[in-house]
């Protein structure tokens, strides 16, 4: 007989490949049970991320001795008793599918009471298996202590992601569900470390609390009801739209869930309000009637389905669309003007009263420089070096006459002595490797200078023509001047009169923290103040001060994203995301032919760090099929 009927532990272990798939899904799947059983504080702790333990405390209704033993059990749920209940759900579990899964692969111990009974029950399954039931003492609610996870699936545990991925997996699947109740308090803790502290409050505070308090004032109300979805929350001026935004959470009914359909609804909202490849901060919360909703889609949940989508999509646009209204971004109709204070307005008929002072500006002054840089004491915080302050000397201020922009005859100078330590711009072995166009040196390599519009310059190379991208160009220069930099230890940074505080997620705090070695090898210095702010006294003396913001996020992300990466790949991603050419003015002659002469001394000088093409020649037989 070729057929047989599988046992009840390898059945569960098969399952909790699609329930249980990390230390997160635990946390998710305890955390929204928490929420089903009324509780007003949930408590999440974990070790080794979530490897050695996960630990989730509530102090929901609690479970009978008899309700504790039978949870474990396949398919036993307190959620739905028939099919029909399917289509009117009101909870975050119902399949009966999660604890007898996490049991499988794991060590559980659970100890839980309601507010009926006496004592509490303790009761303890490992690798599914029964191992015993006993009374205890205990508060009303629910402990349960997940270790060890997939200790009996070696092959899983061995194909866990890296440390730092896990963790951010953690704090992700802990924000959707602190971000979907707001009136209930969560508390988040690493290895018995405080991450989050998140007390009951309404939906504005909770979203500043999580993703911090700068978001406060980028946020744009939304509230919209009809007879198919009402819709609450908010979305993002058009202004603060970054480049990596992981901040777009979709809920329907108390459910967090991705849908990449009602994504492009929230989008075309924005068309032509915000740069391409940008996307805006939104947190929208969609109540729909359980019947016209399926959220019975895929066991982890995060996919829903809508019987009436398209106009479901129609009315998420134009409450997003209304509440850009709000802001003068989108023009909005309004015939309503009673009230209203009639301003005046000169029209030029008149004569003046009074003259306009005149006003120049220079973008490049800098009144500024820094002769003796003070010496430094490093500030620990959590065990790390974060910052910084000045123990003596000082510097003197002083205003030029003259501003010499990037790039100077002295820098030029400064670039030529980093031929030797150039390294090939290209990440061997890491995705795709674009074929550099090799370009032959010879003592003058490049001749002659013709700007054109568009930031390119005409000149020759070897005697033929070549067209350079002066943008991309700089950033071969300043890439190599990082990695320089990298490699001996030094750092070019501009110090500032006072502090510059900016405002971050918990997570980017702690990520800045973490990595404050990265950000000094770089010039940067701060000091962080709180969870949420940190105190910058110097940035890199070749960055842009208003591009500042966004390299910080772009570095943050990079850092997040390349936890797999080894040391010198992350030093060359930081690299790369430094050197990008952000609002730089237009080069005069004598400027261009200083970046040509520095790139000249580069022994591979034909692509960007990431790729792109630098020089470009033209062929003698290109020119004779333009002519």
């Amino acid at each position: 007989m070729k057929i047989r009927v599988l046992p009840d532990s390898v059945a569960n272990q098969i399952a909790a490949g699609e329930v249980v798939g990390s230390p997160s899904s635990v946390v998710k799947e305890l955390t929204e049970n928490a929420i089903d059983a009324g509780a007003s504080l949930v408590t999440v702790n974990f070790r080794a991320d979530g490897r050695e333990l996960v630990q989730v405390i509530d102090n929901g209704c609690g479970m009978t001795p008899a309700d504790a033993r039978l949870a474990f059990d396949k398919h036993a749920t307190s959620k739905i008793t028939s099919l029909e209940d399917l289509y009117e759900l009101q909870t975050f579990g119902f399949r009966g599918e999660a604890l007898p899964s996490i049991a499988a692969v794991a060590e559980v111990e659970l100890t839980t009471r309601t507010e009926q009974d006496e004592l509490a029950t303790r009761l303890v399954i490992n690798g599914g298996e029964y191992c015993g039931q006993e009374m205890v003492v205990a508060p009303k609610g629910s402990n349960f202590k997940v270790s060890n996870l997939f200790y009996n699936v070696p092959a899983r545990r061995k194909f866990l992601e890296s440390s730092e991925r896990e963790t951010n997996k953690i704090k992700t699947e802990f924000r959707r569900v602190a971000l979907c109740h707001p009136e209930v308090a969560f508390m988040l803790y690493k290895d018995d470390a405080p991450l989050y502290n998140l007390p009951a409050t309404n939906l504005r505070s909770r979203i500043a609390a999580i993703m911090g308090r700068h978001i406060t004032a980028q946020l744009l109300e939304v509230s919209t009801t009809t007879t198919i979805v009402r819709i609450e929350g908010y979305v993002g001026r058009p202004e603060a739209a970054k480049k990596r935004n992981t901040e777009q959470y979709l809920f329907v009914n108390g459910r967090f869930f991705k849908s990449p359909y009602l994504h492009k609804a929230v989008m075309a909202a924005y068309e032509k309000l915000i740069p391409q490849g940008v996307t805006p901060s939104y947190f929208l919360y969609l109540a729909v009637d359980t019947q016209k909703v399926d959220v019975n889609v895929h066991p982890q949940k995060t996919e829903v389905k809508f019987s009436e989508d398209s106009e479901i999509w129609q009315i998420v646009n134009a409450a997003t669309r209304e509440a850009l209204a709000k802001t003068g971004a989108v023009p909005m109709m309004d015939f309503e003007d009673e009230g209203e204070v009639d301003i005046p307005v000169f029209d030029g008929s008149r004569e003046r009263g009074f003259e306009e002072p005149r006003a120049t500006l220079n973008p490049f002054y800098n009144p500024f420089e820094v002769e003796n840089k003070e010496p430094h004491e490093r500030v620990e915080w959590g065990g790390r070096t974060v910052g910084s302050v000045a123990t003596g000397g000082g510097y003197r201020g002083g205003v030029s006459d003259r501003v010499e922009p990037y790039p100077t005859s002295v820098e030029s100078d400064i670039e030529r002595e980093y031929e030797s330590s150039i390294i090939d711009f290209i990440e061997r072995g890491e995705g795709v490797v674009e074929q550099e166009l090799e370009l032959e040196h010879k003592p003058e390599v490049f001749k002659g200078v013709l700007p054109i519009a568009g930031g390119y310059v005409a000149t020759t190379l070897g005697g033929k023509l070549a067209i350079v991208d002066l943008a991309r160009a700089r950033e071969v220069l300043l890439y190599n001047r990082y990695m320089m930099m990298l490699g001996n230890g030094s750092s070019v940074s501009q110090s500032l009169m006072f502090p510059e505080r900016m405002i971050f997620s918990q997570d980017d705090v702690q990520t800045l923290a973490e990595n404050y070695d990265y950000f000094a090898s770089f010039g940067f210095d701060f000091s962080v103040v709180d969870s949420n702010s940190v105190d910058f006294v110097a940035f890199p003396s070749e960055v842009e001060h208003s591009a500042v913001e966004d390299i910080l996020y772009d570095m943050l992300d990079a850092l997040r994203d390349g936890v797999a990466l080894g040391e010198r790949a992350r030093k060359e991603r930081l690299a790369q995301i430094l050197s990008r050419t952000r609002g730089v003015k237009p080069l005069t002659t004598g400027e261009i032919e200083a970046v040509l002469e520095s790139l000249d001394g580069c022994s591979k000088m034909s692509l960007t760090p990431d790729g792109r093409a630098v020089v470009r020649v033209v062929e003698l037989s290109d020119l004779k099929a333009l002519l």
